[in-house]
Parts: C-alpha cells; structure tokens; sequence
C-alpha cells in the first residue's frame, strides 16, 4: 500500500515507526546519501526538495507525500488513528508535532552539523545549538511532567515525530539525566516493539560505533 523513501535518520525513524505502530503494510526503499541519491531527478518528482523521507500512497491513485510531519499528518488522517479525534485534543498533538518540526528538530540538527560534520570546530556554534536543545528539552520535560504523552494520555504522532531525536541525544553530547520526566519518556518508548522496529529501518546504526561514516556521508550532503 505504501512505498516508503528512507534513509537511518531521525527524520526517517518518524515515518517507518509510524507506519509500524499501524500496521500498514510498505515496501522500503533506501536512500543512498553518498551516491546522493535525494538529489536524482526521479526523487525529485516524490519530494521537490529532495530530503527524506517521502512516502507513495499506491492505495490512493500514487499519491506522493514529503515532509516527516506532513507524512504523519497524512497517515494519521488515513487510518484514524493516532491523533486525537477531540478538536482540543487534536490541536494539542498538532502543537507538540509542530513544536518538534520547528525546533527540536532543526536546533538539535544544527548541534549536529556543527559538533561532528563541521570541518572545523568552532565553539560558539557548538554551544549555541547545544545550548538550544536543552532548553527545548526541559520545555519537553515539563510537559511530560503534566501528562504522560506530549499529546496528553494517549500515543500521538507528536511522540512518534520526537523520540527519533530525543533518543539521540548522545549523538549531540547532551545527557537526559538533568531532564527526568523526558528519560522516562525516551526509555518507555524505546520497549514499544513498533519503535524497536522502526528504528532499524532501513537499517540499523549504533552512532557512537557508526560514527566515522556517519561524519563522512554528513559531509557529503553538506557539499552539496
């Protein structure tokens, strides 16, 4: 039913973990970001901005959809599931799924790029960005202090879109013990056998292990 464009990334990990906690059946097909693959013109015609993840919803006339939040959107929307039916409730999860497409993941992203990709280290940036995510991450762990979800009681596309990163957080040098309710969060998810699954797909990385080629395949869409 769905063809899923991917690559081990965070922003990957959201749209195979979701699919996996529905249960939809998909066909994956990795991205090489060495051979630059986001970059060839048939991808293009999936996703114009040539990033993954993108998904094709064969069961409604090829329908082509890019954006990891516009993706769980889509999915959630298809299958009813997932995101909140209550208006109040539903534009809570939409908030949290927002929150993290405008900042966790672009602050935490940056914190990345310039503590393992950079060619050369440059202190201010590396703070900047680090510095950043924890704010964002204690904005996270007060909400996780009022409910168990980001959306509220119940899983939400908001959890599914922010744990790929949040799970990640020694890629980025930042440790969860100053932020207790978001650790109990990011251990609690990673038992779900959706996540375990999602995460490894289309492949599993372990970052501190992978770490070189990981920092080369960085650099290389840098580049370009």
């Amino acid at each position: 039913m769905i063809e899923l464009y991917t690559a081990s990334t965070p922003n990957g990990r959201k749209a195979s973990i979701m699919l996996e906690e529905l249960g939809i059946p998909y066909t994956v097909h990795p991205i090489d970001f060495g051979k630059l693959e986001q970059k060839e013109e048939w991808f293009l015609k999936i996703n114009p901005n040539g990033r993954i993840p993108a998904i094709i919803d064969k069961d409604n006339g090829d329908f082509p959809v890019f954006e990891s939040g516009a993706i769980l959107l889509y999915l959630a929307e298809k299958t009813g599931k997932l995101l909140p039916k209550d208006p109040k409730e539903r534009s809570v999860a939409i908030q949290w799924l927002m929150f993290q497409m405008g900042g966790v993941g672009p602050m935490q992203g940056q914190a990345g790029v310039f503590l393992k990709y950079a060619p050369e280290k440059i202190p201010f940036a590396i703070a900047r960005y680090q510095n950043e995510t924890k704010r964002l991450y204690s904005v996270l762990d007060r909400r996780l202090g009022e409910a168990k979800y980001l959306g509220g009681n119940e899983l939400s596309i908001a959890d599914i879109a922010t744990w790929p990163w949040v799970n990640v957080h020694d890629w980025v040098e930042i440790s969860l013990d100053d932020f207790p309710n978001l650790k109990r969060w990011d251990e609690e998810l990673a038992k779900r056998p959706a996540f375990i699954k999602g995460k490894d797909i289309p492949n599993k990385v372990e970052y501190k292990k992978d770490e070189e080629e990981l920092r080369k395949k960085g650099q290389a869409i840098l580049g370009k």
